[in-house]
């Protein structure tokens, strides 16, 4: 298959890697540490048209493809992977969602400020006993004349505390588990919305994540996406989309952890030599350059098939599986490479090493990816 890239894509890609170089690596580290939300570098990027890369034009998107996207969130993440969280949510998880199952009228009043970035989304699943069992969900909407009451409690809301709309998932007929719920577009400016705590996250620190609680909350009949029942279908098409993202965030991550140890093992000295003459760090670096390569080729097969509109679900599964935990064995790898001083925070491979770990577990663990890829090649049997 030929992943040539077009000049359209490379403009792309460059664009987001001249602005993570200039605008987010200054800041990497500091709002690691701080847990600071980056509203600014946020706004800027939506400025620059990367919070709605795949959104048609007429509502505010790039009208970009997904080849386009996976190229900026990679060269996003491979500075800053809280930056590369936020850009997936509201690019894959939101904008995504809005695009494909919203109404005219939805896509003008919502999916427009978002994809522009002039308004920000979360996307809301999970709940505090439930995540990747989504049949078992508390949340309740229950329709009352042309209005929505919706209570619950959802948790691991990334971008929660600052999003202006959530894409909400909650039951609407309980008893019949996943085929009994429904998608809302949610306000969080409206009454019976209240923040929960905000998580003390070991990795991506600065993309915020809270729980969320609705207490009596009113809703527009007009915010539902999509029929009631066919909610779970909904969650479940956005997350493969989003799985294509977080691929490119684990190797954007990859990446720099890789860079960063074969600049290290060129001029770090033991022994007499420098160690990449070592042939123990010679492999470890062979041995990344390889998984990194195979975790690219998976990602742009996903996004080509996505591209072309050919069913993706278990090609996204695929490259979400493994980069991410490529992600994770190049970054262990990384501070092996560099002893010492990679335990250490001055420089930005623990870094990584805490990031990656994320990306074998949101959007659908890796033991759900493996269920996925096992009933694909099953059922082609």
């Amino acid at each position: 298959m030929n992943f040539e890239l077009t000049e359209e894509q490379k403009a792309i890609r460059d664009l987001a890697r001249e602005f993570a170089q200039k605008e987010i690596a200054p800041i990497a580290a500091k709002i690691d540490e701080t847990g600071e939300f980056p509203r600014e570098t946020v706004k800027k990027l939506g400025e620059l048209g990367l919070m709605g890369i795949e959104v048609p034009q007429e509502y505010g998107g790039g009208g970009l493809d997904a080849m386009s996207y996976v190229l900026a969130i990679e060269e996003v993440s491979k500075v800053c992977a809280s930056h590369g969280t936020i850009m997936s949510v509201n690019n894959s998880l939101v904008c995504y969602g809005l695009n494909k199952f919203g109404t005219e009228e939805q896509k003008k009043r919502f999916l427009t400020p978002l994809a522009s970035g002039k308004k920000l989304g979360a996307y809301s699943l999970t709940e505090p006993q439930s995540g990747s069992d989504a049949g078992n969900m508390k949340t309740r909407a229950t329709l009352q004349g042309d209005t929505y009451v919706i209570n619950g409690r959802k948790s691991w809301v990334t971008s929660g505390p600052v999003a202006d709309y959530i894409i909400l998932f909650a039951a609407t007929q309980p008893e019949l588990k996943h085929r009994g719920t429904a998608c809302f577009i949610v306000d969080t400016h409206l009454p019976g919305f209240a923040l929960g705590k905000t998580e003390p996250k070991l990795g991506i620190r600065a993309s915020a994540t809270c729980e969320i609680t609705y207490e009596n909350y009113q809703l527009p009949a007009s915010h539902r996406i999509g029929q009631e029942g066919e909610g779970f279908k909904i969650a479940m098409t956005i997350l493969d989309a989003g799985r294509i993202g977080i691929a490119a965030q684990a190797l954007g991550v990859a990446e720099a952890a890789y860079e960063a140890s074969v600049a290290y093992a060129k001029e770090r000295e033991a022994f007499g030599q420098k160690i990449a003459e070592f042939q123990a760090i010679q492999w470890m670096i062979a041995d990344m350059a390889t998984r990194i390569e195979a975790a690219r080729l998976l990602i742009y097969n996903a996004a080509s098939k996505k591209d072309r509109h050919e069913k993706f679900t278990r090609d996204a599964s695929m490259a979400k599986l493994f980069a991410s935990e490529t992600a994770m064995w190049v970054t262990e790898k990384a501070i092996q490479v560099h002893g010492g001083i990679g335990y250490s925070k001055e420089l930005p491979v623990e870094r990584y090493f805490r990031d990656a770990k994320i990306t074998e577990i949101y959007e659908g663990t890796s033991e759900i990816q493996r269920l996925v890829i096992a009933r694909s090649a099953l059922e082609n049997k």
